[in-house]
């Protein structure tokens, strides 16, 4: 007589049992959960704070002139390098002189002869003063020559002011630079006729001033208001008369290396864009920054505050929400819920909510713990600090 196989499956099921059963016995005994994980803990470091806005502008020059013909004239001499840097009072071009010494000179004669007139008019003044005493000459006589001595000298007063004219064009043949700076490229080559004048003058030259150059920004209306209330409470953040230290740089470097002041903030507030245009002061020993260039400012956005700092690696995320934790007396993490701030330059992130100064935070094995668990802490003191005095970059 044959079994079904699920007889036979049955039977072999009941042998194995207890063979089953005794490979629970060789397990080693005293066997219980891991321990505690170690951790590294540091307190947060206390320190005084400055946050800081950054803004994108442009330089521009202080003073920025067009070197343009007052008389006209053949230009005849170019004394200057296109781009070079100039002083002031540097000759610039002469446009030729001729012309100009030919009227001074004839305006000289012209006053030598005026002056002469004068010398016979009032001899015969005085002439006639005694005669008419006399009753030689009659009252209408002396009346002419009264007149004549005047005319004579409004001619000299005219003359003199015809020579002063003819030796200021004449000055004006040479232009000199007005301010210091850097000179741009000719616009007129020599051997060409420049206008001078008051109407359509002839443009020969741009010089723009180098050091000290501005750096001008736009901040937003929040900002400018953040700052003026500062500023009403005594706290002087960006202020309107200077002395505020601002901190700049270029767009090839990677720390805020220039220092310089704020010097300006407008009176209005563009209503197009919203925003309000700022100005800072830099020195320029140099001319590397040149009107035009870019940079980014970096400008005081609050008064010195005390905040506590930790390394970004003791800042956990819980979806929308950062967390840091907190080892208490009795080893057990405590899950912390936290309100960050900027970065420091030396890479401490700003915790503006959430812990105490005395906290013992973990900084390294922050991924092998859970809230609520207990660990192995290692004292490190306080977070790693970088340089004294860093600022908070927004």
């Amino acid at each position: 007589m044959s079994h079904p196989p699920y007889s036979r499956l049955a039977a072999a099921l009941i042998l194995l049992a207890p063979a089953l059963a005794g490979c629970g016995q060789g397990q080693p005994p005293g066997s219980g959960p891991p321990p505690p994980p170690t951790v590294t803990v540091a307190k947060p470091v206390e320190r005084g704070i400055v946050d800081q806005d950054e803004y994108v502008g442009r330089f521009v020059a202080v003073d920025s002139v067009e070197v343009r013909a007052r008389v006209s004239g053949y230009l005849d001499q170019i004394h200057f390098r296109d781009g070079q840097m100039v002083k002031q009072g540097d000759l610039l071009f002469t446009i030729d002189k001729r012309p100009f010494q030919n009227t001074v000179a004839q305006a000289r004669g012209t006053l030598a002869q005026a002056k002469a007139n004068l010398a016979f008019t009032e001899a015969d003044l005085e002439r006639a003063k005694q005669l008419v005493r006399d009753r030689t000459i009659t009252e209408q006589t002396f009346d002419q020559r009264t007149q004549a001595q005047r005319s004579a000298a409004a001619s000299v007063a005219s003359n003199e002011a015809a020579v002063r004219q003819a030796e200021l064009d004449l000055e004006f043949t040479e232009l000199r630079a007005p301010i210091a700076g850097r000179i741009g490229d000719r616009r007129v080559s020599r051997g060409n006729l420049v206008t001078g004048g008051t109407g359509a003058t002839t443009m020969l030259a741009n010089i723009v001033s180098l050091d000290p150059i501005r750096f001008e920004f736009t901040m937003d209306e929040a900002s400018y208001l953040r700052y003026e209330r500062f500023s009403s409470s005594g706290k002087e953040v960006t202020g309107r008369d200077g002395g505020v230290i601002v901190e700049l740089k270029l767009l090839d470097e990677k720390t805020f290396e220039h220092r310089g002041y704020m010097d300006f903030v407008d009176n209005t507030i563009d209503r197009s864009s919203g925003t309000i245009r700022g100005r800072a002061s830099f020195s320029n020993p140099d001319a590397v920054l040149t009107p035009g260039m870019f940079g980014r400012i970096r400008v005081p956005g609050s008064p010195t505050y005390n905040a506590l700092l930790l390394p970004d690696a003791a800042i956990g995320t819980e979806q929308i929400r950062k967390f840091v934790l907190v080892v208490g007396d009795d080893n057990t993490a405590v899950q912390r819920y936290v309100t960050l701030g900027p970065l420091s330059d030396d890479n401490l992130r700003i915790i503006k909510d959430g812990i105490k100064a005395g906290d013992r935070v973990i900084v390294n094995g922050l991924m092998r713990v859970r809230p609520g668990q207990k660990v192995t802490p290692q004292e490190q003191g306080t977070a790693p600090a970088g340089p004294a005095g860093p600022q908070a970059k927004s």
